[in-house]
């Protein structure tokens, strides 16, 4: 029977679990400054190509609405029905407040899904008067915040899960097992399906679950269903990662006096620098993207901006990036303060310091001309997994791609164009002087044939003629060409490169 060996929760382990069934209507009603509205509210959002409801209030609830509900239903029961669309990414950030707001009753606060928050207060909970007094303040705090929270307590994390969704209230310390034996399998966490299929068959309760045979369970309804039972349980134990806040990498610089100057600007931005990039170095992090404010006297911001085309944290470099924008800055009767922000980074290894290297040389130059005309417009070709000479190579932002070398043994033209006809170019041989751009040329020396075959995967107009045979032509008067024919029945010759 699942359970009946060593308990492998923590002895003495306490979690507490805070469900929030009505987290993102209610948030979005306090965003918009409307908490507590008397009116059906509802936030709708895409569901399987259909506009369904993700959350409702309590008011909505109460009229009879509820998530997974199509929107033309809910609008057919309730017309008076408000409604907001969904906004998962604000959800989130939501979520990661609370998850922040609640470690002030214990420094271990995770997230369960989209809804709960779970706290481990082992040894917190006398801190607060007990268990009851510290559920009862959480409540109260979580009201006061016009939040609907249902609150479960128990040794496991699925336990205090099952309480808080189906059953609010505190199961006595070592006593998990008897309180969530008669409460249904869906308190489990598991898929709706194998809910369905256990009561199919007369398993209801978590009790009945946990007295079938387990290698009969995990091979009827899978290993997830006896994980969530164990959980649940205290026989697997669950631990609870805190969501910890990204650092933030910024520095404010207040002035005593008003500066206008750029280059007392520039020393002030050198300050911010060092701290920005020594809190950079700490958390082994390099900025992609950093921001420069100056907030003027008449409480105006004036902002600079550099991207870099590597992650960096060299202040010197970064100064050198921001001379130009800084210049460029209004003053207007002065600036009271500056403030510098890292917008993107991305991990950074410590590197060997000494003599500068020709790649770093090569990002400052990207860096910089990507901060004058766009990162998007410096560009590197980029070698391709192809034969054909259009296709042989690709066109890469310089700035997030690395610089490969083309393969060797194909020497191609360093000019490549559309295909150009020549003048005389008739007959299978190669000819000995041809017209071409209007001008009369006269071949010197030749190499090839390279016979090149269209590619059978694309079909491409220009390769409709089939098979190539392309010459490397040294021409008395200098140029030198990449000429070919083809094997069509009227055979044509044409340029298609200019060598070096």
């Amino acid at each position: 029977m699942a359970g009946s060996g060593p308990s492998a929760t923590r002895p003495g382990r306490r979690v507490l679990a805070i469900a929030l069934p009505h987290l993102a209507a209610e948030a979005r009603l306090r965003h918009e400054g409307n908490p507590g509205l008397p009116a059906p509210f509802a936030i709708a959002g895409a569901v399987k190509n259909a506009l369904c409801l993700v959350s409702v209030s309590p008011a909505a609830q109460a009229a009879g609405l509820h998530p997974g509900q199509t929107l033309a239903d809910a609008r057919a029961i309730c017309p008076d029905l408000i409604t907001r669309p969904a906004r998962p990414e604000r959800h989130q950030v939501t979520l990661r407040a609370l998850a922040r707001w609640a470690e002030q009753f214990s420094p271990l606060v995770g997230l369960d899904r989209d809804d709960t928050l779970v706290l481990d207060i082992s040894g917190c909970a006398h801190l607060f008067g007990g268990e009851a007094a510290l559920c009862a303040q959480v409540a109260a705090a979580c009201a006061g915040l016009n939040l609907t929270a249902r609150i479960g307590l128990a040794d496991t994390r699925g336990g205090a899960w099952a309480l808080a969704h189906l059953a609010p209230g505190i199961a006595p310390a070592g006593q998990t097992r008897r309180v969530l034996e008669d409460m249904p399998v869906g308190a489990l966490r598991i898929e709706a399906a194998t809910v369905e299929a256990l009561s199919a068959l007369g398993l209801a309760t978590i009790g009945a679950l946990a007295r079938i045979a387990r290698g009969q369970l995990a091979r009827r309804f899978g290993l997830q269903t006896l994980k969530r039972l164990d959980q649940a349980l205290g026989a697997e134990p669950e631990p609870i990662s805190p969501d910890r806040a990204r650092p933030h990498f910024a520095a404010r610089l207040s002035l005593p006096e008003p500066i206008g100057l750029t280059r007392d600007v520039m020393a002030g931005l050198e300050r911010l620098l060092e701290r920005v990039c020594a809190d950079l170095a700490r958390e082994y992090q390099g900025a992609r993207h950093l921001r420069l404010t100056a907030t003027r006297v008449d409480s105006r911001d004036e902002s600079a901006e550099i991207r870099l085309a590597r992650p960096g944290r060299d202040p010197m470099r970064l100064r050198a990036l921001f001379e130009r924008k800084v210049g460029e800055m209004d003053a207007g009767f002065g600036i009271d303060s500056l403030r510098l922000v890292a917008l993107e980074t991305e991990p950074l290894k410590p590197s060997q310091t000494g003599r500068e290297s020709k790649s770093e040389r090569v990002h400052d130059l990207i860096s910089r001309l990507g901060n004058r005309i766009g990162f998007e417009n410096v560009t590197r070709f980029q070698p391709n997994d192809s034969h054909i000479p259009e296709r042989a190579f690709t066109i890469a932002a310089a700035a997030w791609s690395e610089p490969q070398s083309f393969p060797a043994g194909r020497q191609r033209p360093l000019t490549l164009f559309a295909p150009e006809p020549l003048g005389d170019g008739q007959g299978r041989d190669l000819p000995r002087r041809f017209l071409w751009r209007a001008q009369r040329f006269h071949v010197h020396s030749a190499t090839g044939p390279e016979r090149i075959a269209p590619e059978w995967w694309w079909d491409d107009p220009a390769w409709r003629t089939g098979l190539r045979d392309y010459w490397w032509v040294q021409t008395a008067e200098g140029p030198r060409l990449w000429l070919y024919r083809t094997h069509h029945p009227q055979v044509a010759w044409w340029v298609q490169g200019l060598g070096d």
